[in-house]
């Protein structure tokens, strides 16, 4: 294959892709996506990879700037790949979402929303609360980087700070490199998760080898000077155990977060499933129950529920809930949080929902109102599989805009169902993340 020409080129800028990266084309018409270019803009652009049908470029130099262009606060923007949006405001950042969303609902699902719900945004800095930095000792650099992934996935991005991490985090990442990088471990330590309840931060420490009592020592002496739990994780997600703080049961400090509009505290582990913006995640939620229509005597299906995230708060205004969940753990917390927050009309089962579960009693009993939080594979599988007649009222939560465009167009156009309303929820700012929610009544109500 010949060599990828590296001589700089013009690229006049007339779209935003949906993961953030300008779009030019050139003189044949092959499509270019530049990263680091907004719409609008001209730019000198360096080619980096190509295909069949498109070409893909990083910005040399901006000619003429957008006028939506901002100065990135993070000095590791443009490296780094957990952020791609930080040039561009923020007010337009959630509007370039929500026309990803409308462009996925008519090409993918043929449907257009009768209204467009208002964009849900809360803090766009300092929110993220659970995430995973990769480890990596550099021989050649003498050093140990944590970080996300670049741009480009094979390397790990060098950071010394990250903006969108929550504070406590954010600013010590340089100094979790230097422990790493302090230890014996040092080369047998891939990653390091992060998880933060609302009292207690935990850091869960992957390594693939045993640790000595030097390191375990230092890990210990780093939480107690940080204020972190420490967690340690020798295999699969089973294998996750406290090392400090360590109650003489041999348990580690209770991790939980409130829901204080509906007083509800959800325990979890190191390792579960938690939305990442704690202040999104509030406003999701009310505007879900909202959008719900949820009446005192209501009996609400709710798939996909993890946790209990929406069930809990659900079981406060409905006669019953019931919660449906892949991961048996994550039913098994479900169960304790119900049992903690003295909440017995909420019932949980375990299910793989992309398989038949038209056997099940919880698939016969009788609801009124359905609730839809899926992976980004999207909930197709069990909607084939339920009695939709049943329902006054759908709501689908998303984490990804095509899945939700192909089911919304399998509802609309295959079961006669009506797309009411759709709207974008900022709950990962300046990435190209895209999370959405859309409420579904039968056609004619």
């Amino acid at each position: 294959m010949a060599r990828l020409d590296q001589t700089p080129f013009l690229a006049d800028i007339h779209d935003l892709s949906h993961d953030g990266r300008g779009v030019a084309r050139r003189e044949d018409g092959k499509a270019v996506f530049v990263a680091g270019a907004l719409s609008g803009e001209r730019v000198m652009a360096r080619q980096t990879a190509r295909s069949r049908h498109f070409d893909e470029a990083v910005t040399v130099e901006v000619l003429q700037a957008s006028a939506d262009r901002v100065e990135p606060r993070c000095p590791h923007f443009g490296v780094c790949g957990g952020c791609v949006l930080q040039h561009l405001e923020e007010s337009k950042q959630i509007l370039a979402k929500q026309r990803v969303l409308q462009e996925n609902l008519e090409r993918i699902g043929h449907v257009t929303p009768e209204t467009l719900l208002p964009p849900l945004t809360a803090d766009s800095w300092g929110y993220r609360r659970k995430g995973r930095f990769s480890v990596r000792r550099v021989e050649k650099k003498d050093k140990t980087l944590v970080g996300f992934r670049e741009r480009d996935p094979r390397f790990v991005a060098e950071l010394s700070i990250c903006h969108t991490v929550i504070p406590q985090i954010g600013e010590h990442i340089d100094a979790l490199a230097a422990l790493v990088d302090g230890m014996e471990a040092r080369r047998d330590i891939p990653q390091i998760e992060f998880i933060a309840g609302d009292e207690t931060i935990a850091l869960v420490f992957r390594h693939l080898q045993p640790l000595s009592a030097a390191d375990s020592e230092k890990l210990v002496a780093f939480g107690q000077g940080h204020g972190f739990a420490i967690f340690l994780q020798p295999g699969g997600v089973d294998s996750v155990h406290p090392l400090w703080p360590l109650h003489a049961d041999g348990s580690g400090p209770p991790l939980a977060f409130r829901l204080q509009a509906w007083d509800v505290e959800l325990k979890f582990r190191p390792l579960d499933f938690i939305q990442v913006n704690a202040g999104l995640n509030e406003k999701m939620i009310a505007r879900t129950l909202e959008l719900l229509d949820v009446k005192p005597d209501d009996r609400v299906l709710d798939l996909f529920c993890g946790l209990g995230n929406f069930t809990l708060p659900l079981a406060r205004c409905v006669r019953e809930v019931v919660g449906v969940e892949g991961e048996a753990g994550l039913v098994a917390r479900a169960r304790e949080n119900a049992a903690h927050n003295n909440l017995s009309n909420a019932q949980f089962h375990s299910a793989d929902l992309t398989q038949d579960q038209r056997g099940t009693a919880w698939m016969r009993q009788g609801f009124d109102k359905l609730l839809l939080d899926p992976p980004r594979s999207g909930a197709i599988d069990v909607l084939r599989q339920l009695p939709l007649k049943q329902f006054k009222r759908i709501v689908y939560v998303s984490c990804h805009p095509g899945s939700l465009a192909r089911d919304a167009g399998y509802l609309v156009n295959e079961q006669g169902w009506s797309l009411r309303a759709a709207g974008v929820m900022d709950m990962f700012p300046h990435t190209a993340h895209v999370e959405s929610i859309a409420v579904f009544e039968p056609a004619g109500r």
